[in-house]
């Protein structure tokens, strides 16, 4: 049990250690949000969708999105388009003081909504989550294989806790918001270079 246990850790952060959309807006809510508490919408949606994720893959329910085609397509056409508009929402987040004031008053329904829609919407994420998880849950069974998934949902709960808390000390020290646009434009490119990634595969 103890090797899955590990194994669930070591696998966990290798896939949510990649800077992705869903890492950014964490990231970005810890450092622009005014109160840690009001990043914990954000934190608890984004780890429940993983946990979601992570459990349709160790069950095997998930795995109909990699026996039929059709749905890779649509899942990957809707990525496509939805990382282009998050790379332009990115972009055009300014951390001054006034858009500071516009973020707070954001209401909770629309962090998660938005929370939502960067974990479940990512074609890479959800493919990630099936095709390495699911595959590697196979080789346990029993206790051993709620070891191996409890253990990625704790590494993934964490690790957006973490994530926020990084963001939120970034935040403090960054007090004219220089840095964090700079943040802000770089995640927006690397983004955009996941969504022609995934428009290159959905050619080839």
């Amino acid at each position: 049990m103890f090797i899955a246990i590990i194994h669930g850790i070591v696998l966990a952060f290798g896939l949510i250690l990649p800077l992705g959309a869903q890492n950014v807006f964490v990231f970005q809510q810890g450092a622009l949000q005014p109160r840690f508490y009001r990043v914990l919408p954000v934190i608890v949606t984004a780890a429940l969708c993983d946990t979601f994720l992570i459990t349709l893959a160790v069950i095997g329910v998930s795995v109909v999105v990699l026996t039929i085609p059709i749905l890779q397509v649509g899942l990957f056409i809707i990525g496509f388009f939805f990382l282009l508009y998050m790379g332009w929402s990115v972009w055009n987040t300014s951390s001054t003081s006034g858009d500071q004031e516009k973020l707070e008053l954001m209401p909770a329904r629309k962090q998660i909504v938005f929370a939502c829609s960067v974990s479940l919407l990512n074609p890479h994420a959800i493919l990630d989550t099936i095709g390495v998880i699911g595959t590697n849950s196979l080789q346990y069974s029993g206790a051993e294989k709620l070891a191996f998934t409890i253990a990625c949902i704790i590494v993934s709960w964490l690790w957006f806790i973490g994530l926020a808390l990084l963001g939120k000390m970034l935040g403090k020290l960054d007090t004219n918001g220089k840095w964090m646009n700079r943040i802000n434009k770089a995640s927006a490119v690397m983004i955009w270079l996941v969504a022609l990634y995934i428009a290159y595969q959905l050619i080839v």
